[in-house]
């Protein structure tokens, strides 16, 4: 029979070698916690965001008024096409030449979200931006040109606004409270790592206990440490 080599996992002394390092845990998640905190507000630039939202009517001006179940069925295929049509690059570009922005058209891309909730024909068109009055103006502008596009190549009768863009209140980026409370999970999360790793490859014999699993025989006895008796 061949000696198959295991590690036995004493839980409770995991948890003592944890609590030994109870100090050092807190203070390492204090001080990733500030970090975090710190690099949050002072050093990311805040960004703000502003959306305005479309519905696109997919009908002819020739049609009856009112909508069929065939044009909202049509209409929820089509979202996509919407999307790729806002992030072109005609749209794109038109958007920094009409604003006289300093960008790119791919830069500019990456700061445009395009969504579309679930079994709706609204797509929302959002820009994050240092500025809350430049997000806004581009979201705007981006809206407008992007809706003539539409028109254009897809042949629907209407872009609708149902919302305007409108300078943020308040920054939707860095979020500074997530990112303290990751910094504080994050820096005990690495120390308790350590401290476990540590304890589980530690095979220096500190207990009475050691002996035995590591000579295999058993312990007669036990001199006392005479300076814990004291």
């Amino acid at each position: 029979m061949k000696e198959k080599d295991t590690i036995e996992i004493n839980v409770i002394q995991l948890l003592k070698a944890l609590w030994k390092k109870k100090l050092l845990i807190l203070l390492v998640a204090i001080v990733a916690g500030t970090a975090a905190f710190a690099y949050s507000s002072f050093v990311v630039k805040p960004e703000y965001r502003s959306t305005t939202r479309i519905y696109v009517v997919n009908r002819n001006q020739s049609d009856k008024p009112g909508l069929t179940n065939q044009d909202l069925q049509a209409g929820a295929y089509l979202v996509k096409d919407y999307r790729e049509i806002i992030l072109s690059q005609d749209v794109l570009e038109k958007v920094v030449a009409d604003l006289g922005l300093n960008i790119n058209a791919k830069i500019l891309a990456k700061k445009i979200q395009v969504t579309v909730p679930a079994d709706t024909r609204i797509v929302s068109i959002s820009v994050s931006d240092h500025k809350p009055d430049e997000a806004s103006r581009i979201a705007n502008a981006l809206r407008d040109v992007a809706a003539q596009k539409i028109i254009a190549v897809t042949r629907v009768s209407d872009v609708t606004t149902l919302e305007e863009a409108r300078p943020a209140t308040g920054p939707s980026s860095p979020n500074i409270r997530r990112n303290t409370i990751m910094g504080v999970v994050a820096g005990a999360g690495l120390v308790i790592v350590v401290v476990l790793l540590l304890e589980l490859f530690d095979d220096r014999v500190k207990r009475p206990e050691d002996i035995e699993d590591v000579m295999e025989i058993s312990l007669l006895g036990v001199i006392p440490d005479m300076d814990k008796l004291k």
